[in-house]
């Protein structure tokens, strides 16, 4: 019998991620734990589409965890959200239920697994404001300079990943690493996929039903609440555009547009993102959402359930 198995639902923004989970958790007694960098904040739901309705099936609530855990205006960073992630786990697995990861947060995915313990090592903002004005090809020289136990983990694909591994390469010229030890997880990875124009009418669609839900409302609610304009900008790509919006720097029709423009970019590069993580060694089962709700749901179902007797 598999030992602390995980059913992970990933894939690119508007691909239905939440609505799958929820079926899949209510046909196979799980639990969904959320894998997105943003919904743990409290007060921020239609920017960041949580959607909470849909954990309601069949007369009962799903439950999720990972969820409005922090305040708008904190911090969260990867490494919290694999304290939380285990946490939620074991108690997932002490429930008799099956732990559902569901998300588009790359790098949450990514961490638990493949167990990346740099993210433990904390950021060095003097560090890193020191290496800001660098060029790509000095950042590298830098970073060639380490010794190669140091830099094993490296990412060469951008400025900021390679000041990253510096950091981390510096602090471990410095410190000693304490090895967290884990329990072994042992993952089925579905990943949602379509054609670019498919995905990019789902963006437009849901960016439409937000903005008629409210999405601004709720941007100018947080900014009097005393988030600060620069937080909300971190927070994503609803809040930075709205929040130009408020303060009269993009018309409303500039909004719709530029927005649209970059969510779909920025689903681009997340399925840039999952494409890299099959390099690493992580299996992806994927499945195209234009084949329908009902079909897309019946064949995830079956595959896990096919994988789950293979593995006994």
């Amino acid at each position: 019998m598999i030992q602390n198995p995980l059913l992970v639902l990933l894939g690119a923004t508007a691909s239905g991620k939440t609505k799958l989970a929820v079926r899949l958790a209510d046909a196979l007694n799980g639990e969904i734990i959320s894998a997105d960098s943003r919904q743990v904040f409290r007060g921020m739901d239609i920017g960041t589409g949580k959607d909470l309705g849909e954990y309601e099936i069949n007369g009962k609530r799903i439950p999720c965890h990972l969820i409005d855990i922090k305040e708008a205006g904190e911090r969260y960073h990867v490494h919290a959200f694999k304290e939380d992630f285990y946490r939620a786990f074991e108690q997932i697995g002490n429930n008799g239920a099956l732990p559902v990861l569901c998300g588009g947060t790359g790098m949450y995915i990514h961490s638990i697994l493949q167990n990346h313990e740099y993210t433990a090592i904390p950021v060095d903002d003097a560090l890193r404001n020191s290496l800001l004005t660098w060029d790509i090809g000095s950042l590298k020289q830098k970073l060639g300079k380490y010794p190669d136990e140091f830099i094993a983990h490296a990412d060469f694909s951008s400025h900021k990943r390679l000041i990253r591994a510096i950091e981390i390469a510096e602090y471990l010229s410095q410190h000693k690493l304490d090895v967290v030890y884990r329990p072994v997880i042992a993952p089925f990875v579905a990943g949602l996929t379509a054609d670019v124009e498919h995905r990019r009418n789902r963006v437009i669609r849901r960016l439409n039903d937000r903005l008629n839900e409210g999405l601004i409302d709720e941007v100018r609610g947080l900014i009097d609440a005393g988030v600060p304009a620069e937080m909300l900008s971190f927070y994503g790509l609803e809040y930075k555009f709205v929040t130009a919006y408020i303060f009269g720097e993009l018309s409303y029709d500039d909004l719709k547009e530029r927005l649209a423009v970059a969510i779909c970019q920025f689903a681009k590069r997340q399925m840039t993102f999952f494409r890299k993580m099959e390099k690493d060694g992580v299996k992806i089962n994927w499945f195209n959402i234009e084949d329908g709700a009902s079909a897309l749901f019946e064949r995830v179902l079956a595959s896990f359930s096919e994988w789950l007797i293979e593995n006994k």
